[in-house]
């Protein structure tokens, strides 16, 4: 759950209550985060398949919410967070983490050619990137998006863009993807404007397996590894 409380309080995180408390004193920069669900649970999978995880990984990995998250803000103040993605039933649980723990969420039916997964979570979190950027004119914070996906580039479009708009503006800018398949153009454009982190660093501690199901190959579980923020950059 996100609190608010008032700002001669400490930040704190408590993960045995699996609650995040947040401070906004004057004069500090807040983290606004946008995940795009999709591609970074679908790239899971991919890495999953490649790494020695066991038999059936792709349909055993799961991402660690309250892992991703805490890596994504770096224990600092959050001003809003907004995921979006799709409706798949094996997601619910995740959704339901996320609208607990005081996330925006938006999912769309990728069955529906008019609001398809394809590309309606994008859209959504490119606008609400470019609504905060107007919203905060003036009083930027840090934008931590994770996704790899810079397509539209050439076009003007897409989270690359947008992340560009948003730095011109005065934003500090960060990027969690996975290695394989961040977008180049937008992952070196990172790395020199902002900070690029890659998730690869933190595979253990931000995905975990379940274990196979009945009538399937046998394969062990694997809880996720102690997340260890020494090794996380910011802005």
């Amino acid at each position: 759950m996100l609190h608010w409380v008032e700002p001669s309080f400490a930040l704190t995180y408590l993960p045995n209550e699996r609650r995040i408390w947040i401070v906004r004193p004057f004069g500090m920069d807040s983290v606004f985060i946008y995940w795009d669900n999709s591609n970074i649970f679908y790239e899971a999978q991919r890495l999953a398949e490649e790494r020695s995880e066991g038999p059936g990984a792709r349909y055993r990995v799961r991402v660690n919410f309250d892992n991703m998250l805490r890596l994504a803000r770096a224990d600092r103040p959050v001003e809003k967070a907004i995921a979006a993605g799709s409706v798949p039933p094996e997601m619910r649980q995740l959704w339901n983490r996320m609208e607990s723990s005081g996330i925006e969420v938006r999912l769309f039916d990728r069955g529906d050619p008019e609001r398809g997964e394809q590309n309606m979570p994008d859209r959504v979190l490119q606008l609400r990137m470019l609504e905060d950027a107007l919203d905060h004119n003036g009083n930027p914070g840090t934008v931590v998006l994770l996704t790899g996906d810079g397509a539209g580039y050439l076009e003007g479009a897409g989270f690359h863009s947008t992340l560009e708009r948003m730095h011109k503006r005065g934003w500090r800018v960060e990027i969690l993807s996975w290695a394989h398949s961040c977008n180049q153009r937008m992952r070196s454009w990172a790395e020199e404007n902002g900070v690029f982190v890659a998730l690869d660093d933190f595979y253990e501690a931000v995905t975990y397996m379940e274990p196979s199901r009945p009538d399937f190959e046998l394969a062990p579980a694997r809880e996720s590894a102690a997340l260890d923020l020494s090794r996380r950059e910011t802005a």
